[in-house]
């Protein structure tokens, strides 16, 4: 089998990640399965509420907590902090723009697991990003949208921790 593509995600995403598995495992999947036996011993299970419930959001922890290992198994951690500086956009830049009506947006290009658009983190994989990676400060890019072709000018390409 072939390997998995890298999941490219920021040390802040990164840890996200582990905390969330961590609590899976070690506080919400061992309070379910306590139901679930408490459930069981009362009997009839083709009625039990309680039973039943528990066994399927026992079955969705087991799905997120599977989703999680291969996420964090096919991590490529990269700290905007510590790389080469450049001028060049990559993954985890934050890169200051102007779209085609003169507005100035910052984004900061994360990974999937990461976006947040209420604070400007775009998927590496989103069609603006991708318009945006290895161009340089200074270029001027071209994103197809629903709209039509939008021109936009990179202003600033920094490498700044992302939180």
């Amino acid at each position: 089998m072939a390997d998995a593509l890298p999941n490219y995600i920021t040390p802040v995403g990164h840890q996200a990640l582990q905390e969330e598995l961590y609590q899976l495992v070690n506080k919400e999947r061992p309070e379910i399965v306590q139901i679930v036996n408490w459930a069981a011993s009362n009997g009839d299970r083709s009625e039990n509420g309680d039973y039943l419930y528990g066994k399927r959001r026992m079955r969705e922890i087991d799905r997120r907590i599977r989703f999680l290992t291969k996420r964090l198994e096919n991590a490529v951690v990269v700290n905007p902090e510590t790389r080469e500086a450049t001028d060049q956009i990559f993954f985890a830049a934050t890169v200051t723009i102007e779209r085609g009506n003169g507005a100035e947006q910052t984004v900061k290009i994360v990974g999937e697991d990461e976006i947040d658009t209420a604070q400007h983190k775009i998927s590496w994989k989103s069609p603006l990003a991708r318009a945006l990676i290895k161009a340089r400060e200074g270029d001027t890019v071209w994103l197809n949208t629903p709209d039509g072709r939008e021109q936009i000018e990179i202003l600033v390409v920094e490498y700044i921790k992302i939180d």
